[in-house]
């Protein structure tokens, strides 16, 4: 099939992604996961507004938002350990949502629902408006030459948009370890009007978060990790 071309203006109007596809191979049991937890847990993308309380089958629970949960450990771990609020997954990467629908069938979770599909789009079309009690952003990746910091998911228009469907109160909580980046999202977070910041500058890393291979690794390199917790007022 010959590959349809786009216009420059076409070019122009198409928005800058944050991320680069690369599926990369599927093991056997995060397919099996696919194949067979997706259809339970799996929410399927639609331009149109869900109700997060049909999705998850209960009214009175708080509802977090986590954007980019790589291959899902730190989001099944939380998940675990707070079955009293429910966790609304996003990632594009089918490796990672395969791992982490396998967590959740060997787990048992019953708080947790995935949609795979681009997170900006994702909160544009499908996200309530003041639905969300918080926003997990853990380790986005950084981009860290200068020429590709416009693909940095942490802007200032990306930001607003959050902010639209965090309720008063809800809080954002982002982490990474490039110290650069931490800087940056710290920058951004305090031009919001609507956001408040819960510490000095960093806060302590929150008990919920778990600290990942890779996190440990770095911090026994001596690599910092930042935490960056925001309120919305």
């Amino acid at each position: 099939m010959e590959k349809e071309l786009l216009t420059p203006e076409e070019l122009k109007r198409r928005p800058i992604r944050s991320f680069v596809l690369r599926q990369g191979r599927l093991t056997v049991a995060q397919q099996r996961a696919i194949d067979e937890v997706m259809p339970i847990f799996g929410v399927p993308y639609a331009p149109a507004p869900i109700d997060l309380n049909v999705v998850f089958g209960r009214a009175d629970s708080p509802k977090i938002l986590e954007i980019g949960f790589g291959m899902g450990e730190s989001t099944a771990y939380i998940a675990n350990l707070q079955p009293e609020r429910d966790f609304l997954g996003v990632e594009v990467h089918t490796p990672g949502v395969g791992s982490l629908l396998k967590q959740i069938d060997e787990l048992k979770l019953k708080n947790l629902r995935i949609i795979q599909h681009d997170a900006v789009e994702v909160l544009k079309h499908m996200v309530p408006d003041a639905s969300l009690d918080g926003a997990h952003i853990f380790f986005p990746d950084p981009w860290h030459k200068k020429r590709h910091h416009k693909r940095r998911l942490i802007q200032a228009e990306f930001v607003k948009l959050l902010c639209s469907k965090l309720k008063v109160g809800a809080y954002l909580h982002v982490a990474t370890d490039w110290q650069e980046y931490a800087e940056w999202v710290l920058d951004v977070l305090k031009q919001e009007p609507l956001l408040e910041n819960t510490a000095q500058d960093y806060a302590p890393k929150p008990d919920y978060r778990p600290l990942t291979k890779f996190e440990n690794r770095g911090i026994k390199l001596g690599h910092g990790v930042w935490d960056i917790v925001f309120k919305r007022c």
